[in-house]
């Protein structure tokens, strides 16, 4: 299990794929991606190819701790999105040389199906409203809509009135026959966070997710008094050590660590232990391509305190976007009545159409964020 080549593969829309070929020919996927800094996280994982090659695949703990103390300065998007998804890959290996799903490794499933959710939004109450039904109609019990776009420090009740508009109708088309979560994306500061919490009370929310940026636990903790919708953050927080302060201050009630992100599948699963210990649920960060969401449900399947996993594939419609067209077997990741059933293929529980990565891998797609200003010019939240 000698590892022998490190190959990577820039594909669209905005994802890096990473395949590890040991001596002996068995080869393992992963996702090291961080949206918008692709180059960044690739020349990362070239560098650490230099430490990879020869050693055992199956050294999986040493490997990570090598990676992550050995260069002295640590952390990071770009050093742990590289660390991540070669950390994948090493798990798609022994998976495959064992014969055995990922998830057997970390002590065995503890579910048969774990429900998902998806994007379903809208800029006015009309569209919203399409598109939840349009979700409904697909199968999903839950979908997450964007609260805003961009916020100043202190700004208006208008905007506070056109999201709740927006819930309403969400609301109105469907019940609660589909839970609605909200994603702020950190774009709100905390005294209008406030406001939006007390508003967002009476649609009994699924959770609402970085109503302010993760890098203040303290207004987690404030926020907290302001309403009883779960909170929920941790999709830029990275390793255990990123994520500690956020679960023990108390004002969270959900983490939302990403597998491309934070370290991996086995730093993720210990970072949900260390949640589980002050009665956190878990719901893995994921609008990203097939082989971190097979990671993700990797974890799902045996942690306890996972709920919900995040999906951004289309699994209705293979032809708009051609995102499962990566993968050649999409029965991994088919859904029933909002859930999604647990597979006991060996590894990732994929296997890569590597044909096409590489025909894709041509492009050099580049993708980057949008640039936000507030009205007075400043620079906004994206």
């Amino acid at each position: 299990m000698k590892i022998k080549q490190l190959e990577l593969f820039q594909v669209p829309p905005r994802w890096l794929f990473l395949k590890i070929t040991t001596a002996s020919g068995i080869e393992g996927w992963g996702e090291p991606i961080l949206e918008g800094h692709a180059d960044a996280v690739e020349a990362c994982v070239k560098e650490f190819s230099e430490v990879l090659i020869g050693r055992n695949a199956g050294d999986i703990e040493d490997i990570f701790q090598v990676l992550y103390r050995g260069g002295f300065y640590r952390g990071g998007g770009i050093l742990t999105s590289a660390l991540s998804g070669i950390e994948q890959a090493l798990w798609d290996i022994k998976g495959k040389f064992h014969n055995l799903p990922a998830y057997e490794f970390l002590g065995g499933a503890v579910r048969d199906k774990i429900k998902v959710y998806c994007g379903g939004d809208g800029d006015t109450p009309e569209s919203a409203a399409r598109a939840i039904k349009n979700r409904h109609a697909q199968g999903y019990k839950a979908i997450k809509m964007n609260a805003v776009r961009h916020y100043e420090w202190i700004d208006t009740y208008a905007k506070i009135d056109a999201v709740s508009a927006r819930v309403a109708a969400m609301r109105e088309a469907v019940g609660y026959d589909v839970d609605i979560a909200m994603d702020v994306h950190g774009r709100m500061h905390k005294g209008m966070a406030r406001v939006l919490l007390a508003e967002m009370e009476q649609y009994r929310l699924l959770f609402i997710e970085e109503p302010v940026l993760t890098e203040h636990p303290e207004a987690f903790v404030e926020l907290r008094k302001h309403g009883s919708t779960p909170l929920a953050t941790g999709e830029r927080n990275y390793t255990r050590w990123g994520y500690k302060d956020i679960i023990t201050q108390g004002g969270i009630d959900i983490i939302q660590p990403d597998l491309s992100h934070a370290g991996g599948l086995l730093e993720c699963k210990k970072i949900a232990a260390m949640a589980e210990c002050y009665d956190v649920a878990v719901a893995p960060h994921c609008p990203l391509g097939p082989i971190a969401l097979a990671s993700c449900l990797q974890l799902d399947w045996c942690t306890h305190n996972a709920f919900i996993q995040e999906q951004s594939l289309n699994l209705q419609d293979y032809s708009t976007e051609g995102q499962l067209d990566y993968v050649l077997d999409r029965d991994t990741f088919a859904f029933k009545d909002g859930y999604v059933h647990r597979t006991e293929k060996p590894g990732l529980g994929i296997t890569i159409n590597e044909e096409l990565v590489r025909e894709r891998a041509k492009e050099r797609f580049h993708w980057y964020t949008t640039q936000w200003r507030n009205t007075d010019g400043s620079v906004a939240e994206w």
